[in-house]
């Protein structure tokens, strides 16, 4: 499998190691309203971008989350990061998971933020029309958005949010990715590993929600953690950033050195 290296961001020079992954709707600026408030002096976070993403918007590939976790592995060789964590957002938990698959001795600690579980996510035919159109239907993005945070938020955050989808994803991709997160169960590889998991849920998420992953997350993974977040949805990052980066700096804390 080709690799190459991840556009990618550092903040701070901690001993601690993080990836932060990003989900189907946004590139590594997903991260932006957590930034300013990340421990430096403990961490150092690289915030990538997928293929199909930000700074990788025109690279080709297969634009799956077993070819992200190569890409990933690869980006870690390339920074000379032995053993790392990783946050992942959605879709980008599912990459985090594939890392379990793929790398299971480079893994400190592992989060994830409103996860896609392992086993992938099923969706009746109307939702799945609704999702695989929204690669090419901003319309389809917003009621995505809409009902992923519970209706609760202003319409002006939902074209903002929308209008940043649109530009900083390619279509092509965009659809791709739908494919892998959705339809891929590859929760054999990962059921009965040791390394520690926190997954994070948003009480007005309807779909990730905490009852799937005491369904998934919490069965498979013998140190798995379960946190959900009373005043968000689907994007904790941006509905409540600060509770969100207290709950994954202490749980990913448990494990630095002293």
């Amino acid at each position: 499998m080709e690799t190459f290296e991840l556009p990618h961001e550092l903040h701070g020079d901690g001993a601690h190691k993080v990836f932060a992954v990003h989900g189907w709707f946004a590139d590594r600026s997903a991260y932006a309203p957590v930034v300013p408030d990340l421990d430096r002096t403990a961490f150092q976070y690289a915030l990538v971008d997928l293929r199909g993403y930000g700074g990788a918007r025109d690279l080709g590939g297969t634009y799956s989350t077993a070819e992200a976790a190569a890409d990933l592995v690869a980006l870690a060789d390339r920074l000379g990061w032995e053993r790392f964590s990783v946050v992942g957002h959605s879709m980008g938990g599912a990459v985090a998971q594939r890392l379990l698959a793929q790398a299971p001795h480079r893994l400190r600690r592992l989060v994830g933020v409103s996860p896609v579980p392992a086993s992938g996510l099923a969706l009746p035919p109307e939702q799945w029309e609704l999702f695989a159109d929204a690669a090419h239907k901003a319309g389809n993005r917003r009621a995505i958005l809409d009902v992923t945070t519970g209706g609760r938020r202003p319409a002006a955050w939902l074209d903002r949010m929308v209008a940043r989808s649109v530009e900083v994803s390619d279509p092509k991709a965009f659809r791709a990715w739908l494919d892998s997160w959705a339809l891929e169960d590859f929760h054999d590889r990962t059921e009965g590993s040791a390394v520690p998991a926190l997954a994070v849920t948003g009480a007005l998420d309807p779909a990730l929600s905490a009852a799937l992953m005491r369904e998934t997350w919490l069965r498979w993974y013998p140190r798995a953690e379960l946190y959900e977040l009373a005043a968000a949805g689907h994007y904790a990052m941006d509905e409540t950033p600060l509770e969100l980066v207290r709950v994954w700096e202490d749980f990913l804390r448990a494990d630095t050195p002293v």
